[in-house]
């Protein structure tokens, strides 16, 4: 139906029933589903807010939840459960136990008053988590389509192919804090003057340290993570580990990207609690063992894991320098993974004298290991170098050399203090 029918206001949205607690209470209190007198007080309650937020912090890279939650002087952490609640926002859609607990817990972190503010806050985070990932992914509009109710009664559905952000009573209050949200993207840093270097922490204290550092983003270490758990790599046994380092992880106000090994058997379960999670992008390997995966089968779970989540960057590794198998496949597993929906491709080990190859063969993204000066793999056209295992090995070798010299009555060199550790904690 033409987009017309959202500037006449015989066309009202559906309503809701009056509810006081839960997804129903959620609906029943902002603007998004009001008419009349309500709608007019729950959007000036609403821009009130947007009018405290700055918009440079929403354009700086990280969760574009997490950072409209600090600017609304909530915790990042609440991601988690705007996601749940986002998946049954919706009027047309059924609400659970667990969307119902997650509004609870979310109008516990506003203040506890189940009041309009407090569902004006709730909603504006809500509204941000579906429609910036769905641009983050590339869907024009985010929002497809919204419903309304004809004046004999009938309900319609409008396109908003040619108004992505409404129009008319219920336009969109935070088109430019949208914008600004999905400017800040973690794909972005891809696109900087030079590569993104990419620390990879194996523990909250590392990661902490990292952004402290100034680091812009941070990934984990799949190594790091599964030796520090006294687990071997790359076995697919460490993903609790994984998973439960990236919870702490997404505290910080970076963006995050998790390896994932190669998927620990379970692609869509990992993408959507990563997604939950707010991060920001994976590593997922095609080796296996001594060996590598078959590309086809590499690619379905990229594709899985695109189709779940399709605004995480899927970093895909492909270990035939690595592992050192079948080399030259190397070009042809990229352009599998690529078609499949990968958003960049890694090859560690890669050689010198074959980055510029890859670079010009694949249309995204390439990784490479901190193997060259960062100022020569910019020029070979790397727009990504991560630093892999090699902070967590230094910290081995560092613990190992300061233990050896006390031992031995040897000055020890300097290291953080106590109170700059202990301040990690609060990051």
């Amino acid at each position: 139906m033409d987009h017309d029918v959202l500037l006449d206001p015989a066309y009202t949205v559906p309503a809701v029933p009056y509810a006081s607690r839960g997804v129903a209470w959620l609906r029943s209190h902002v603007v998004r589903f009001s008419e009349g007198a309500d709608r007019e007080r729950r959007r000036a309650l609403t821009l009130d807010l947007l009018s405290t937020v700055d918009l440079d912090a929403l354009r700086r890279p990280g969760n574009a939840v997490a950072k409209l939650a600090e600017e609304l002087g909530l915790p990042r952490t609440v991601v988690a459960d705007v996601s749940v609640i986002a998946r049954s926002y919706q009027p047309h859609t059924s609400a659970g136990a667990a969307a119902d607990d997650a509004v609870a817990r979310l109008v516990a972190a506003c203040g506890g008053a189940w009041d309009e503010v407090t569902a004006a806050r709730i909603g504006l985070l809500v509204q941000a988590s579906a429609a910036t990932e769905a641009m983050i992914a590339g869907r024009v509009p985010p929002v497809p389509v919204t419903r309304r109710i004809a004046p004999d009664g009938a309900l319609v559905e409008v396109a908003l192919d040619a108004a992505p952000f409404g129009a008319g009573r219920h336009e969109c209050p935070a088109r430019a804090h949208a914008s600004a949200l999905a400017e800040g993207t973690f794909h972005c840093l891809h696109d900087g003057p030079g590569p993104l270097l990419l620390p990879n922490a194996w523990d909250f204290a590392s990661g902490a340290a990292l952004v402290r550092a100034g680091f812009a983003a941070i990934g984990t270490s799949s190594l790091g993570v599964a030796a520090a758990n006294g687990i071997p790599d790359a076995a697919g046994l460490a993903r609790e580990e994984t998973l439960a380092l990236a919870r702490k992880l997404v505290r910080l106000p970076v963006p995050v990207t998790v390896d994932v090994e190669a998927g620990f058997g379970d692609v869509r379960g990992v993408a959507a609690e990563l997604a939950d999670l707010g991060v920001a992008g994976v590593n997922i390997e095609d080796g296996r063992g001594e060996g590598l995966a078959d590309p086809v089968e590499q690619a379905e779970l990229v594709r899985a894991f695109k189709e779940t989540a399709p605004h995480l960057f899927v970093n895909a590794r492909v270990d035939t320098h690595w592992l050192h198998v079948d080399q030259g496949s190397t070009i042809e597993r990229a352009a599998r993974y690529v078609d499949a929906g990968a958003d960049g491709i890694f090859v560690p080990g890669l050689p010198e004298d074959e980055i510029a190859q890859v670079v010009a063969a694949v249309p995204v993204p390439l990784n490479v290991l901190a193997q060259l000066n960062i100022h020569r793999l910019a020029e070979l056209g790397v727009r990504r170098v991560s630093t892999g295992s090699l902070l967590f090995r230094a910290a081995l070798q560092a613990t190992v050399t300061t233990a050896r010299a006390v031992r031995d009555g040897e000055p020890v060199g300097e290291v953080p203090g106590y109170d700059e550790v202990q301040g990690l904690a609060g990051s």
